[in-house]
């Protein structure tokens, strides 16, 4: 059977992308940012995966405010980098697994999960960003890639708790499908940040870190902070978090190995928050 054999967390700032693409990546500022990484890097050169299903929320480039998914699955053979207003990013085309999909998507929407099926999807900074931060720049990316979009964009945003439990249908998909892949979680977003109003450029690093330690120790608990929470203490956009739990409830039971831990601050008035769990 598929099995899911770690988790990774990160946020996915657009200006992290914009500043790795024109080179800048050695420059005093953002080289704080990409230090985080290194580790990464090299931890994924001896654990790529054969696919990565990659949580992301979609900036209005395949959705609009006409037609907002709650959850969403990309099941086609190939994602194009969208054009999100000064061209498409000059990274590779995301190959997806269209086989793997369709059974996750059979699987938790039988488990109650409504989910879109997006068989024609462009993917924008939300799902590239996290792949060059953990891959560097290679002329394609070494492993398939399944795109699934999360609304934190307009209200109502799923909650925690729906996203842990939609997590556990994830893993009970993925350990149902008949073929022996290795397959890694990866919840992006967050951390805390507020981009407009009174309070923009709202940065709350001991929430950040305490929401940090409760996703490895107690996620369960964590999964029962209410929206407002999240809004009042990370930041408008700091909702984006719930989209992690979808991937901590991925994974085993098992209290997790803690691979690597980065946190830092600021990154373009974000918190840049990154963590690999594997299981055990």
């Amino acid at each position: 059977m598929a099995r899911i054999t770690a988790s990774v967390y990160t946020t996915h700032i657009p200006a992290i992308g914009a500043a790795f693409d024109a080179g800048r990546d050695k420059e005093p500022y953002w080289q704080k940012v990409f230090c985080g990484y290194e580790f990464s890097k090299e931890w994924m050169k001896d654990h790529t995966p054969d696919v990565i299903f990659l949580i992301y929320n979609d900036h209005a480039t395949a959705f609009s405010l006409d037609l907002i998914p709650t959850f969403a699955i990309g099941t086609a053979a190939e994602f194009k980098v969208a054009d999100e207003g000064w061209g498409p990013r000059q990274v590779p085309k995301v190959i997806g697994h269209p086989e793997l999909a369709a059974h996750i998507a059979q699987s938790v929407i039988q488990d109650d999960f409504d989910l879109t099926i997006a068989n024609k999807m462009d993917v924008d900074h939300g799902c590239t960003v996290p792949l060059s931060l953990m891959f560097g720049r290679p002329d394609s990316w070494p492993c398939r890639i399944i795109p699934f979009p999360v609304n934190v964009i307009m209200y109502p945003a799923p909650s925690g708790q729906r996203c842990f439990n939609l997590g556990h249908a994830i893993r009970k998909a993925v350990e149902s499908y008949d073929e022996p892949l290795n397959v890694q979680i990866w919840g992006t977003g967050g951390m805390s940040h507020q981009l407009q109003g009174s309070r923009a450029g709202l940065i709350n690093r001991e929430w950040d870190n305490r929401f940090l330690d409760r996703l490895i120790e107690e996620p369960a608990e964590l999964a029962k902070v209410p929206q407002v929470e999240y809004v009042r203490e990370a930041g408008s956009e700091g909702i984006e978090l719930v989209m992690w739990l979808i991937a901590r409830g991925a994974m085993s039971e098992k209290p997790p190995k803690i691979v690597h831990r980065f946190y830092h601050v600021a990154a373009s008035n974000t918190a840049v928050g990154h963590l690999i769990l594997e299981n055990q």
